[in-house]
């Protein structure tokens, strides 16, 4: 298992033949339009996970943006809602296929209201995750140790949350939901775009 820092873009062919790629951002805070995108993390599950360190603001960045736009690459996340805003806000793309284990939880994991990605991680999987560098400075010109191995550590368990996850929604009858509210997540990422962050539309009121 590695950990690879890249400035500005993924390498060509990195992750050639991946049919799922997990990914997660760090920023600068969590306000859509204040706080800039910083940092993306991947792993296609083998152990390795690749961080890139954007060039801002410029976001020249040709072969991330291709990835997360490629119908035949999965795009695993935990709260994905986040991250494909993000993407859509700075790089100009809208993230697609996506499936987020934060959603996959909610729908599979109804004995608990605990569904962070720690907590999911711990009892799923028996790994405990340190948030120590979560609130660091990810516009830093040079990423510390620590604040790669804690980017890593959010991408290089999704592939197998994922799988344990799927278990439980088939058992309990709910991938067909969980199907479609991961198809809507990027209309729901670009309804927070458009303003409507904090409104739920479904809602009566």
């Amino acid at each position: 298992m590695a950990n690879f820092v890249h400035e500005g873009d993924l390498p060509d062919g990195v992750f050639a033949g991946a049919s799922i790629i997990a990914i997660d951002s760090e920023t600068m805070g969590l306000r859509l339009g204040r706080d800039p995108l910083c940092v993306v993390q991947l792993s296609s599950g083998d152990g390795d996970a690749h961080v890139v360190r954007l060039k801002r603001p410029g976001y020249d960045c040709p072969n991330l943006k291709a990835l997360l736009t490629d119908p035949a690459i999965l795009k695993l996340f935990h709260f994905g809602r986040f991250d494909i805003a993000m993407f859509e806000l700075h790089l100009g793309v809208v993230t697609a296929p996506v499936y987020c284990t934060k959603i996959a939880s909610k729908l599979a994991r109804t004995y608990t209201d605990r569904h962070g990605l720690k907590d999911v991680t711990r009892e799923l999987l028996g790994v405990e995750l340190s948030k120590a560098q979560q609130s660091s400075d990810w516009g830093a010109q040079t990423l510390s140790a620590d604040q790669v191995a804690y980017a890593a550590s959010d991408v290089l368990h999704l592939h197998a949350l994922r799988e344990k996850l799927n278990v439980m929604l088939e058992r309990e009858g709910r991938m067909g939901l969980a199907r479609a509210a991961f198809d809507y997540l990027p209309h729901r990422a670009s309804l927070d775009l458009a303003g409507w962050e904090d409104v739920d539309i479904f809602a009566h009121s």
